[in-house]
């Protein structure tokens, strides 16, 4: 048993020393005919390292950096470093989710700071996985560019010695002269659009160099990607803004509720614009199971440019910004803002606004805060300050019918809850604060007859009193306010351009393929001139045999079969050849039946 089994391993071994050797002497026969037809760069052996030594090991570490599989690696490494920045709230995003995420997981978040996951586009470990894929993109395409233009300025190589070696082949005889065959069939080639010429007894041909082309033009365009976005995040600004309908807005740092701009960025070429929102108009379902999903969400504005622009009008819908000078403005939320007015003690108005409140659900149930800090005076006559908790729904259940919850964005029914303190409301500390929360601290709330906490529920036009005459709260009505984005983004052009190359370039990579034709006319030992034809192509594929095919028949309707041949017989594997190399002893030629013989034997 045991002998058996060495036998066959030994057997195994062998076949495989044989098929070895068969490669090593096609390729020898094949010659400068089948080789590379890609720029990629070939793999070397391991005993063509370089010896070792500072040198060698910098040019080893710059080959391993510049090849297809590092870059590759690395381009996964950046698309794996992306996601704790999507996941993760960022800092050069919104620093108050930042705060709110450490306050809820400080687990984590010593760890997610050592790593620097509030900061990844910004972090070490990012920039280096970019840079290095940087390098590495532009170390592999400057080589693979200057090789592939050496290709475009060079002709297709001689046919190879042996034609039967090659993956599709097909011969027949003809009584046409050797000179006109090779005439037609580079005729035939260069109106086929391949790249052609007679070399010796033979046609070479060549077509789909757009296959490279597309490769080359792929990672060139990834690097155009990479440098619009590193442009993008070095130079770009976005700023938030919250606009109450019928208050505008002007393109200065001032303006801006939050401001993020690169590290590069210069505040003083901020776009000179300004406008201001006219109306808000949102329009929801009704009814069926979409019921309150918006159906009309615009906010129409008047814009003008620069500092005497004539004034014009727009319409910002969602996805659908104001592009004002390179700067774009897009609308990002809505929301209401009850106007309330506040009298003191002695009956004076101190206070009336539209106070925005921020949204909590997708009805646009709100809540917020009510702050006056000036000209208020007590039934006394004693300065001091106000604050109100304000709670907002658009469209009210009524009275003993569910919680204070909105049943419907738009505001059908509006009721407005508060809850007054006073004292002192800490804006005078310098520490900033969030104006849609209110810091009790140092506040003590009003009491009712009860002596519990005053507490009112407000339909428009109705009146909180406050105890002790110390004045009163009106609710006025409400008034709607849209936010919005305001952002400049260098180089997103660019960004477009580069994708729209990259996808441009992989299709042409994936779908073209590169091949070379060769077609060879001697005259045999009987006077009769044999003809072969014989493709390679870059990468298996079932077109280039029936590409062959379709050449090898146009071909035979110039230089038709011989009327004394025997019957067909075109094979992919070796004729019978006579003293005179490359003639085939026992030509085979189709009479009547040529195409389908032609064509059987290019796809064998």
């Amino acid at each position: 048993m045991s002998n058996t089994k060495t036998n066959a391993a030994e057997e195994r071994a062998n076949e495989r020393e044989r098929e070895n050797q068969r490669e090593l002497e096609n390729a020898a026969e094949l010659g400068a005919a089948g080789s590379q037809l890609s720029t990629a760069p070939r793999e070397e052996a391991l005993a063509t390292l370089p010896a070792m030594g500072v040198i060698g090991w910098a040019r080893w570490f710059w080959r391993q950096l510049t090849s297809m599989r590092v870059a590759l690696i690395l381009l996964f490494l950046l698309s794996l470093g992306a996601i704790p920045g999507s996941l993760i709230p960022q800092n050069s995003v919104d620093e108050l989710k930042v705060q709110t995420f450490k306050e809820a997981h400080t687990t984590v978040t010593p760890i997610y700071e050592k790593l620097q996951f509030f900061d990844v586009y910004s972090s070490v470990w990012f920039s280096a996985i970019y840079i290095l894929l940087f390098i590495s993109l532009i170390g592999c395409i400057v080589p693979r560019t200057g090789q592939f233009v050496g290709q475009l300025r060079s002709r297709p190589p001689g046919a190879p010695k042996r034609l039967t070696r090659l993956p599709a082949y097909t011969t027949w005889r003809t009584e046409a002269e050797p000179e006109q065959v090779r005439e037609a069939a580079l005729a035939m080639m260069r109106k086929r659009r391949f790249r052609a010429h007679a070399v010796g007894d033979a046609v070479a041909a060549e077509k789909g160099y757009l296959r490279e082309a597309g490769n080359l033009m792929f990672h060139i365009a990834l690097i155009v990607m990479l440098v619009a976005f590193a442009i993008g995040q070095l130079f770009k600004s976005e700023g938030g803004k919250l606009i109450v309908q019928g208050d505008g807005f002007s393109n200065t740092l001032t303006q801006y509720d939050d401001f993020k701009s690169g590290s590069l960025y210069d505040t003083d070429s901020l776009a000179p614009f300004s406008f201001t929102l006219d109306k808000f108009v949102g329009t929801y379902e009704r009814s069926g199971p979409q019921i309150g999903t918006p159906r009309k969400y615009e906010a129409h504005v008047t814009y003008s440019e620069g500092a005497y622009g004539k004034p014009k009008k727009a319409v910002i819908k969602v996805n659908e910004p104001l592009v004002v000078d390179g700067s774009k403005v897009y609308l990002i939320g809505h929301g209401y803002a009850p106007v309330v007015s506040v009298k003191d003690g002695r009956g004076k108005e101190v206070y009336k606004a539209a106070v925005p409140l921020l949204p909590i659900d997708s009805n646009v149930t709100s809540t917020g805060a009510i702050k006056v800090m000036d000209g208020y005076k007590d039934g006394t006559g004693k300065r001091d300050q106000l604050g109100f908790q304000a709670f907002f729904v658009p469209t009210f259940a009524g009275e003993g019918k569910g919680t204070m919850f909105s049943q419907f964005p738009a505001a059908d029914f509006p009721v407005l809850a508060l809850n007054g303190y006073y004292g002192s409301l800490g804006v005078d500390s310098g520490l900033p604060q969030n104006v849609y929360q209110l810091d009790t601290s140092k506040m003590k709330p009003f009491k009712d007859g009860k002596g519990e906490q005053l507490k009112q529920r407000l339909l428009p036009g109705e009146t909180m009193k406050l105890p002790d005459g110390a004045g009163s709260i009106t609710f006025e009505g409400v008034e709607q306010w849209a936010s919005f984005q305001i952002s400049q983004q260098p180089a997103s052009g660019w960004a477009l351009t580069g994708a729209i190359g990259a996808i441009a370039g992989l299709a042409g990579s994936l779908f073209i393929q590169r091949r070379r034709v060769w077609v060879r006319a001697v005259r045999g030992a009987d006077g009769v001139t044999v003809v072969e034809m014989a493709g390679l192509g870059r990468s298996e594929s079932a077109k280039l045999p029936e590409e062959l095919a379709d050449l090898a028949v146009t071909l035979n309707g110039l230089a038709p079969t011989a009327p004394d041949a025997p019957e067909a017989s075109a094979t992919s594997g070796e004729p019978d050849v006579a003293e005179e190399p490359g003639v085939a002893a026992a030509p085979t030629a189709p009479d009547d039946a040529t195409s389908e013989a032609l064509s059987e034997g290019a796809e064998k």
